[in-house]
């Protein structure tokens, strides 16, 4: 008897984003502990660094959580209405990416200056260290450069096993009970790589009968070698 192939149709995942989501272990225990201690920042500004994956924007809704804050895209700012924003916390996400849009910089700048008047907190997020931001802005780049800052490093083997399970569970994926300790074993130790990995098991899995298992991963591991290696070697 013949099974019927399965269709992989492009169902969405829903990312867990709660505080009880987030596995803390040494890699990312400073910057969790900064977003939880919020009211201690010095001038009520921080920046969170970290490769993509990384949990910044799990973090960032975590601290939206504690504080009432709104998260907003840096890329958007220059269509925001700044001083309705700046009535309470602010997330700026993806500071980097306006480096060089005098527009953007500068609605950034003013929204840090109205945030910070009106005593509230602002939280800044990246994928490099702010002195690699490349701000063409002298007084936002100087305000940036004066906030202090923690970067997420890439996962330890405890938070990639943790960062595994949390990725399948977004997919309500069940995977044998030997595929996560493989891959932590085998794998490159990357955000990137366990979302590639994760997500090539998603799609294949869709048409094998007994989903995700050891021989899968083993085959998707080797299949993604080159282009996790060239990932590895760009971002080093």
């Amino acid at each position: 008897m013949t099974h019927p192939k399965q269709l992989a149709l492009p169902l969405p995942s829903r990312a867990a984003l709660g505080r009880e989501d987030f596995y803390v272990t040494t890699a990312n225990a400073l910057a969790v502990a900064q977003i939880e201690g919020w009211q201690i920042w010095p001038n009520r500004k921080f920046i969170l660094s970290g490769p993509k994956g990384a949990g910044k924007t799990h973090l960032a809704h975590v601290w939206a959580q504690l504080t009432g804050a709104q998260i907003m895209p840096a890329r958007d700012l220059t269509n925001a209405d700044i001083p309705a924003l700046a009535q309470g916390a602010v997330c700026v996400e993806d500071v980097e990416e306006i480096a060089g849009d005098r527009p953007a910089e500068e609605a950034l700048f003013h929204l840090h200056n109205l945030v910070l008047a009106q005593g509230h907190a602002l939280l800044l997020t990246s994928r490099n260290a702010p002195a690699q931001w490349a701000l063409t802005l002298p007084d936002l780049k100087s305000r940036v450069m004066g906030a202090q800052a923690a970067t997420l490093a890439e996962p330890d083997d405890d938070l990639l096993s943790a960062l595994l399970a949390k990725l399948f569970a977004d997919r309500q994926i069940v995977p044998a009970h030997d595929v996560i300790p493989y891959l932590t074993k085998h794998m490159p130790r990357s955000y990137r790589a366990a979302q590639e990995i994760v997500d090539t098991l998603d799609t294949q899995a869709l048409a094998r009968p007994k989903g995700v298992s050891r021989p899968l991963a083993i085959s998707v591991i080797e299949s993604l070698a080159e282009l996790l290696q060239e990932d590895h070697t760009r971002a080093s």
